[in-house]
């Protein structure tokens, strides 16, 4: 840290008042498409203890390996910052008996996620998600709904060039007879693979195909598919997902070698990629089928699919028209007893009021009203006990003596007619 400067620490950034509006805008988005779906929010603890992730996300993964904020608290427990969001979902409905609503349990989030991992475009080592689940049910049509729920999100914040990818991993049954499989295969070609994945052959073989080594590359090309091992009980679903798709118009594509990096995903995975960003970072969220989940964290067998999706990510590949102008319905000039109790009084009737509280003459102050694009402007004087009243798009000017009189009419500007 530089001396005399206090500064963010690296990996980390500052959310500004001038970015605000475009995330509240996204939030507002993702709210009203959610829970009208039915989705609740849920909030959950920003760090829980390790062995949540350890057994839930899986001990081969990259994010418990290497990425995990962990430390140990005064009780020698411990801890781990949330690096996902679906472990502590679970962790939470399966503590507070959940499996008594009925089913499914939808639910939604936006919170913070913390990964120790290197930066890139829109992705901190703290960073915020948009994510749903839906636990307790195991047909595709909850598998459809959470996939074009996030593509309505997505399209409607204006997000482009929007790609879904769409795969199958099967049942935890059908996903060990592949592996044996695809690690026999690497085996038989392990001198041409990178250093990383002949490391972990044994230990997480599926993460081969993300690999960006040009020879491991060559390799997966001519590697045995999941997808054409499925048996019937995971094809039927995974066809009748697509159906559901076709039926909603979602476009998407299936690909054979996507791999999501957490090991409880079972069947149905999905990635949502946006040709707005870099092809090294396309994607913007993606998620998957769980049902071997709760039975990690030690409760019953309990179905389950969600997805999230970064906000820092979506931001950058949205267009323009996600960034609203905050709105001021009231703007009032003078900072004297009149002033503050018509400020007051105008809140507690509902108008998105801002006061002068800089000092500002009458021009000063009608300056900065137009900065806010303000509705409509009081200007007070005390003296006098009057209210000077600007309606700022058609210019009328009025004078009132009271403030219902200012309130009526500022309400009028905000609800026309």
């Amino acid at each position: 840290m530089s001396t005399g400067k206090l500064q963010a620490a690296r990996g980390t950034q500052d959310v500004l008042p001038a970015q605000a509006p475009e995330r509240l805008a996204l939030e507002r988005v993702a709210r009203r498409v959610l829970e009208g779906a039915g989705y609740e929010r849920i909030e959950t603890p920003t760090f829980e203890a390790t062995d949540l992730f350890s057994r839930g996300v899986g001990t081969s993964t990259d994010i418990v390996q290497k990425e995990m904020f962990t430390f140990r608290d005064r009780g020698d427990r411990s801890l781990t910052l949330r690096p996902e969001g679906t472990a502590p979902v679970m962790r939470a409905y399966l503590e507070h008996g959940m499996h008594k609503l009925p089913q499914p349990v939808k639910l939604w989030y936006w919170e913070s996620f913390f990964r120790d991992e290197r930066m890139q475009a829109g992705r901190y080592k703290q960073f915020w998600q948009v994510g749903a689940e839906a636990i307790g049910a195991s047909g595709p049509s909850v598998d459809a709904e959470l996939i074009t729920l996030l593509h309505a999100i997505l399209s409607e914040v204006g997000v482009g060039d929007l790609k879904v990818r769409l795969g199958s991993l099967g049942t935890a049954q059908t996903r060990a007879a592949y592996r044996e499989r695809l690690v026999a295969y690497l085996r038989t070609h392990e001198e041409r693979l990178s250093a990383e994945v002949r490391e972990r052959i044994d230990l997480n073989p599926l993460r081969a195909f993300d690999a960006d080594d040009a020879g491991t590359r060559e390799v997966m090309a001519g590697a045995p598919l999941l997808l054409d091992e499925l048996d019937a009980g995971d094809a039927e679903h995974f066809a009748a997902v697509r159906a559901r798709l076709d039926a909603a118009d979602v476009p998407y594509v299936i690909d054979p070698t996507l791999v999501r990096g957490l090991d409880y995903y079972t069947r149905t995975v999905f990635e949502v990629e946006s040709g707005a960003l870099a092809a090294a970072q396309a994607a913007v969220g993606g998620g998957g089928r769980y049902d071997g989940l709760a039975e990690q964290l030690g409760g019953p067998a309990t179905p389950g699919i969600g997805w999230a999706a970064g906000i820092e990510r979506i931001l950058i590949a949205a267009e323009p028209s996600l960034h609203p102008v905050a709105i001021c319905d009231l703007y009032v000039a003078g900072e004297g007893l009149t002033a503050f109790a018509l400020a007051a009084q105008a809140r507690k009737a509902g108008l998105a009021v801002q006061q002068e509280l800089a000092g500002r003459s009458a021009k000063g102050a009608l300056k900065q009203a137009a900065r806010l694009r303000a509705t409509c402007v009081a200007l007070v004087d005390e003296t006098a006990g009057t209210i000077e009243l600007r309606d700022t798009e058609s210019g009328e000017q009025t004078v009132a003596t009271d403030a219902a009189q200012v309130i009526a009419r500022a309400l009028k500007g905000r609800h026309p007619g």
